[in-house]
């Protein structure tokens, strides 16, 4: 009796659950993603029924902002804080995973740490932080599904605007007026190197806070868009330096904005810096850097010589 319970139990369980997984193949449509932002992404319901539970008065915020009204700086930032092969990979860095795989058999945990960019969005967008097994195997087949139904200009979009920032904040623009009082398109190298610095556990670290977590690991990401031309601090320091009032000039802090200098010229600076960003990789000189998530210097800095 025992032998047949045990045997009906082992049936279901490998029929059922490729069943059950299989159903990720098919939903949700992420093909609607290319024209449609979410409302609210899964991550974000965990998060309410987590504050309900707890009892706290959390509201979730959050606003919209397309690729171009964001500093080119937060994009490069964050692509070297959690996945620098971004512009190459198919969504998955098998190098990373295989290192955080070994990490995980040395610690005896089931962990599995070194996801990409697309990964994480697939687990903000329609899991929970949860790190069961299953888990990770519905992660896998949806960030296939998003890497062939989206633009990689599209998935960096949709995950700068879905990422947990702290405590009810997601979304870089959130972030970026919550801790910098600034909107996201303002942003400078410094404070993007910050907010990267804080992904991996948004709600621990604070950008603006004393941890030498955030400190080191902002500063080495600051100094490797240093070395990659992407900020030059001389033109920096000047820049910041306040303005002479010109005699005659208007005191007003008020820019009109010409028409030159809206949409497609923001569209044309950043898909300039993108191709940057793409050519400095191909002269190999991208490095994954998903190990910076566990203390360690990623290939990139090491080659550079950046202090840890």
């Amino acid at each position: 009796m025992i032998k047949k319970v045990f045997l009906i139990l082992m049936a279901v369980m490998f029929i059922g659950i490729p069943l059950y997984l299989g159903i990720y193949f098919i939903y949700p449509d992420v093909k609607r993603l290319k024209k449609e932002n979410p409302v609210k992404t899964s991550f974000m319901e965990y998060r309410e029924d987590e504050w309900r539970r707890q009892g706290k008065p959390v509201k979730i915020r959050q606003e919209w902002v397309r690729l171009s009204r964001i500093a080119p700086f937060a994009v490069k930032a964050v692509i070297i804080s959690e996945d620098d092969k971004f512009w190459h990979h198919e969504g998955f860095d098998y190098d990373a995973l295989q290192k955080a795989v070994e990490e995980d058999i040395k610690k005896r945990k089931f962990k599995v740490g070194g996801s990409t960019i697309s990964q994480q969005l697939a687990k903000n967008l329609y899991l929970t932080p949860s790190k069961n097994p299953i888990r990770k195997i519905k992660e896998a087949i949806l960030t296939w599904r998003i890497e062939n139904a989206l633009s990689k200009k599209r998935i960096i979009e949709l995950y700068l605007n879905v990422a947990e920032w702290g405590e009810g904040i997601f979304g870089i623009e959130a972030a970026s007026r919550h801790y910098f009082g600034k909107p996201a398109s303002a942003l400078s190298a410094r404070e993007a190197a910050k907010l990267a610095a804080v992904l991996p556990n948004p709600r621990r670290y604070h950008p603006l806070g004393s941890s030498r977590f955030v400190q080191n690991r902002s500063e080495r990401i600051y100094r490797i868009m240093v070395r990659r031309g992407i900020v030059i601090p001389e033109y920096e320091a000047v820049m910041n330096e306040p303005e002479e009032v010109l005699t005659g000039e208007s005191t007003s802090s008020e820019v009109f904005p010409s028409p030159q200098d809206s949409g497609e010229m923001r569209d044309q600076k950043l898909k300039e810096s993108t191709d940057e960003a793409e050519r400095d990789q191909e002269g190999g000189d991208g490095r994954h850097s998903a190990s910076m998530d566990r203390g360690e210097p990623s290939g990139e800095a090491e080659k550079e010589g950046v202090a840890q």
